[in-house]
């Protein structure tokens, strides 16, 4: 038994539509990656940005006094006006 004409169009659209639908998923899942790596290397340099704030949060708990404080904030002066 062979296929009449309309069941060879509906054959033809339904390929054309899995083909479409295969392209559209390939090229989504390729942005889906990029995407998940650029998260990634944000995520990295989040975690980077907390240790260095950390990292300072522990010299100021170390630099106890308010004497201390105050020679930390006068070289931070210092420097900036060396800098310029």
């Amino acid at each position: 038994m062979g296929l009449t004409t309309t069941e060879e169009i509906i054959l033809i659209i339904l390929a054309a539509v899995l083909v479409i639908f295969l392209i559209v998923a390939i090229v989504a899942v390729a942005y889906i990656i990029k995407l998940v790596k650029s998260l990634r290397l944000v995520a990295q340099k989040a975690e980077k940005l907390v240790e260095s704030a950390e990292a300072v949060g522990s010299v100021f708990k170390n630099a106890s006094g308010p004497l201390a404080l105050l020679k930390f904030i006068r070289n931070i002066v210092e420097m900036v006006q060396r800098h310029k």
